[in-house]
């Protein structure tokens, strides 16, 4: 097994992971302290590492369970589920677009996986439908379906509540 170079690694990464982990707890400051994390323990779990994946999907997954693991931390200090985080993207600028947003979240909150994820990971996170599906272990189709029925969902929601 060929040794990662780890400075490029973070380098080449570093933006992907910290974006799937703003995608999942639109909170940048978490988001932060998680990427350092996902790297140190790249880093000092050298033979985790199989090279049977991208390194991407490696580091993505290590930073996915960073975010499960702190989410139940944050559980056990309240004796409740944690609450999300506010996002601060583009889409907030305005009143109408805040209100957008906000019922864009509350749909998704209750959305079923991997629906929810994949969407986010798309709209949040920014990254590619190869990326996703890697993420996951299945193909780009894969990846590109599930975000357009998400996608479907969330406007079938939206005009449901116009309607109702």
């Amino acid at each position: 097994m060929k040794a990662l170079d780890y400075e490029g690694l973070y380098d080449a990464c570093y933006m992907q992971v910290y974006s799937f982990l703003i995608a999942m707890s639109r909170d940048r400051n978490l988001a932060e302290e998680l990427t350092a994390q996902t790297f140190y323990k790249a880093m000092t779990a050298k033979s985790q590492f199989q090279g049977q994946s991208e390194a991407l999907t490696w580091l993505c997954a290590i930073a996915k369970n960073l975010y499960a693991d702190e989410l139940r931390r944050r559980a056990r200090q309240t004796g409740e589920p944690p609450q999300e985080a506010a996002s601060d993207g583009a889409m907030e600028d305005s009143a109408l677009d805040r209100d957008m947003a906000f019922r864009i979240h509350l749909i998704l909150h209750d959305m079923a996986e991997p629906y929810k994820e994949v969407f986010q990971l798309r709209v949040f996170g920014e990254l590619g439908f190869r990326q996703i599906g890697s993420i996951f272990g299945k193909t780009e189709t894969w990846a590109r379906v599930t975000y357009h029925r998400a996608k479907l969902m969330i406007q079938d929601k939206l005009e449901g509540e116009e309607h109702g």
